[in-house]
């Protein structure tokens, strides 16, 4: 059963990762795929949203509806966090923004999921700098089903190569 339940994960994230034009790996920029409409996006769940257009500036706009989960403690850092793209459910596409508590113009990595710490069954999205902002955009697919205590998992890699992680509760249904 274990066997058959990996080799259909296996061929559905690969054909996921092929509709998104991404490539094989646990990683990702982003699960959305481009529309034919400059200043729109399409995501995995189908919605398709204009908040990544450009302003004035050239400058990604990304005014999504999103929600304040607070600070968290990740390794020696107060790290902002929020939530976008409603509640977190299984199989569906979540957004996080993630706000460092120091600006390097997008060199730090940062990555997130949604399940558990061991990242079973998770898509793990990497950040997409956000210079207008200042912060990380990031999406990633829950599991299905969601594991007990399914958390935010935040991981972030500093330019001289340190990782912390950290964790925070999600929004749920």
């Amino acid at each position: 059963m274990k066997t058959t339940m990996a080799i259909v994960l296996t061929i559905a994230l690969s054909l996921w990762a092929i509709a998104c034009g991404q490539s094989g790996g646990e990683e990702s920029q982003s699960p959305a795929v481009a529309s034919n409409d400059a200043d729109t996006h399409t995501h995995a769940d189908g919605s398709t949203h204009d908040d990544h257009a450009e302003d004035a500036m050239g400058e990604e706009d990304h005014a999504h509806d999103e929600t304040s989960l607070g600070a968290v403690s990740i390794g020696d850092m107060q790290v902002e966090l929020a939530q976008g793209h409603g509640a977190v459910a299984p199989g569906a596409e979540g957004h996080l923004v993630v706000k460092l508590p120091y600006s390097d113009d997008g060199a730090t990595i940062v990555r997130a999921w949604i399940g558990g710490e061991d990242r079973t069954l998770s898509f793990v999205g990497k950040g997409e700098y956000a210079a207008s902002h200042d912060d990380y955009d990031i999406h990633a697919i829950a599991p299905d089903p969601l594991p007990a205590n399914t958390m935010w998992w935040i991981e972030v890699e500093k330019p001289d190569g340190t990782k912390v992680v950290g964790s925070a509760t999600p929004i749920m249904n």
